[in-house]
């Protein structure tokens, strides 16, 4: 097994999951103009929404780990990432993500709604469905505050122990050229994890303390952590490809 194995074949999946859970109602809109949704589907969509989310913060925690197995100990890589393990992370993974955004829709369903059936979002997000209800709806704000502390509280300190072993072991090189190339094969997680985290954790933050935030930003920023991280993988990935990016610099260089 050669070092880095963890990295966008994995990543890749609950990536396209969560950018085309909003796919079907997406296309009802454009091709029949069909602007409603069912309440159960709305359910339906807010849950696998928030299942990838979480399975994608812990798919994004498992490549930090591959990378620090990969420069701190690179001798025991391919000992140490078997694919049993491998398998076993990518198991738990998605055990967590299924099992925390379980409770999401059967909460969301318990609450009477007699206000606006309007979302106030493009998509059915938990928190902007969970508004609409005429009850107190604590017990949905404080458990979805809670999962994405234990999920990406929890994952981005992980991440940040690593890098930080990670840096002190390429600080330690001998030469600047091998500190700048052990710390490129780290380039492609990091702007993954740019792209998915900041997002991400500004509109959970913004939807729960920015309550002077105009609403069409907030919607803004929902949008932007569902797409973007797809959209930016392939472009991470592949301008690390040398056949890709010399591709791409010939047709650059030779548009008329």
């Amino acid at each position: 097994m050669s070092p880095c194995t963890i990295s966008s074949a994995c990543w890749l999946s609950p990536t396209l999951v969560l950018s085309t859970s909003t796919m079907p109602k997406m296309l009802s809109i454009f091709w029949f103009n069909s602007r409603e949704i069912d309440f159960s589907l709305c359910l339906t969509q807010l849950y696998f929404i928030h299942c990838c989310i979480a399975m994608e913060s812990g798919i994004v925690m498992a490549m930090a780990l591959d990378r620090y197995v990969a420069i701190c100990d690179p001798l025991r890589h391919s000992t140490t990432l078997t694919n049993c393990f491998v398998a076993k992370i990518g198991l738990a993974v998605v055990l967590r993500g299924s099992i925390l955004a379980l409770p999401y829709p059967f909460l969301a369903r318990r609450w009477p709604y007699c206000r606006t059936n309007i979302i106030s979002h493009t998509y059915c997000e938990h928190i902007a469905v969970v508004k609409l209800a005429c009850a107190d709806i604590r017990i949905s704000s404080y458990y979805g505050f809670s999962v994405a502390f234990l999920v990406i509280g929890l994952d981005v300190s992980f991440i940040t122990v690593s890098y930080i072993q990670i840096l002190r072991a390429i600080f330690s090189l001998p030469t600047k050229n091998a500190r700048l190339k052990t710390f490129g094969t780290c380039g492609s997680h990091l702007g993954v994890i740019l792209a998915f985290y900041i997002p991400a954790l500004f509109s959970f933050l913004t939807h729960r303390f920015g309550h002077n935030v105009p609403p069409h930003f907030h919607i803004l920023m929902a949008n932007m952590y569902i797409l973007l991280p797809s959209m930016l993988n392939p472009i991470i990935y592949g301008v690390r490809t040398k056949q890709i990016r010399d591709r791409l610099i010939w047709h650059v260089t030779h548009i008329e």
